[in-house]
């Protein structure tokens, strides 16, 4: 059963030139026509360059921006839809944990205090049990309870996402958006926080969107994988199957990219190099996005896109696939 459905989603942003006379440049298109399904009780993992628009994506989720065109169906509810007011009852049910935990929390605020503002907002406990309930929200994210009191600059990187986390998780979400949450953090911390975020999906029964531009992250935490590229779903499916037989060029590319720790073995497939730089979203290529980078582009790939459809048991957006 699908929790979240994403519907010709476009999340556009208009682009004006500097100076006197202003002028309207174009929409930069940062999601153009996604259409994505998160069933319920999986991990989605959302891969994808820097600038391809999945974090876009995560908060246009989160209703964090506002979709131009499309739906954003959580539930069985479209939340473009909903009143600002209904909106805000619904968003208990829908949390994000964001990329830097030194500008997601409020540094004037307590631990206590961080983890108690949600737990109000949407009535989840009374006033009386609310201290027990953030002593047990700090404890399934392993922060000890002496830490109450303190305050943001008073922890590590590592601590401050688990405070952030403990906030997102403290209104019984059933969606968790987590958009690069271990980025910013050392490689030793970040294996903590992954399985911290495994036990928590496990435990709670999570739904979660994982966005990453890190795939061997992705891949130990991530049921199903969506590789992104300029502001469209490429590839779609299982994730063991793309990380072992990646059918676009573009995902291929992404692959074999991942440096490996042993300089003298062998890649298992033949290194597949990018062409050349990203293009701009607000001025992209005629036909296939990817056409201007990719080592298969042929001629009638510059007059027409290729819609995502099934191909080799996922789902693929490519001509020569």
């Amino acid at each position: 059963m699908a929790l979240l459905e994403l519907n010709n989603l476009n999340v556009w942003f208009p682009v004006y030139s500097k100076g006197l006379t202003s002028r309207f440049l174009g929409d930069l298109k940062a999601v153009n026509g996604v259409n994505l399904k998160v069933f319920e009780g999986e991990t989605l993992g959302l891969v994808g360059e820097s600038g391809c628009g999945k974090s876009t994506l995560g908060r246009a989720i989160s209703q964090l921006v506002k979709p131009k065109m499309g739906s954003v169906v959580f539930d069985g509810v479209d939340l473009s839809q909903l009143s600002t007011k209904k909106l805000r009852q619904k968003r208990s049910d829908f949390q994000m944990v964001f990329q830097d935990p030194y500008a997601s929390l409020n540094p004037r605020m307590t631990v206590y205090d961080t983890i108690k503002e949600p737990l109000l907002l949407h009535n989840i406990c009374s006033k009386n049990d609310i201290e027990a309930e953030v002593l047990k929200v700090m404890d399934q994210v392993g922060l000890a309870k002496a830490a109450v009191k303190k305050y943001p600059h008073e922890f590590s990187g590592g601590q401050r996402q688990r405070i952030a986390i403990a906030r997102a998780i403290s209104v019984k979400p059933k969606l968790l958006i987590a958009d690069e949450a271990v980025s910013a953090l050392d490689v030793s911390v970040q294996s903590q926080i992954l399985n911290l975020l495994d036990d928590l999906k496990k435990e709670l029964k999570l739904t979660m969107v994982f966005i990453s531009h890190d795939l061997s992250v992705v891949r130990h935490v991530s049921d199903r994988l969506a590789v992104m590229y300029l502001g469209k779903i490429v590839e779609l499916g299982s994730c063991h199957e793309i990380y072992n037989d990646p059918k676009h060029p573009y995902t291929q590319a992404l692959l074999t990219a991942i440096p490996k720790p042993d300089p003298k073995s062998e890649r298992e497939r033949e290194h597949v190099k990018f062409e050349g730089e990203i293009p701009s979203p607000l001025n992209p290529p005629s036909g296939c996005s990817f056409r201007t980078r990719c080592f298969k582009a042929q001629p009638h790939c510059v007059e027409a896109s290729p819609f995502l459809e099934m191909k080799h048991k996922r789902e693929i957006s490519c001509f020569e696939v």
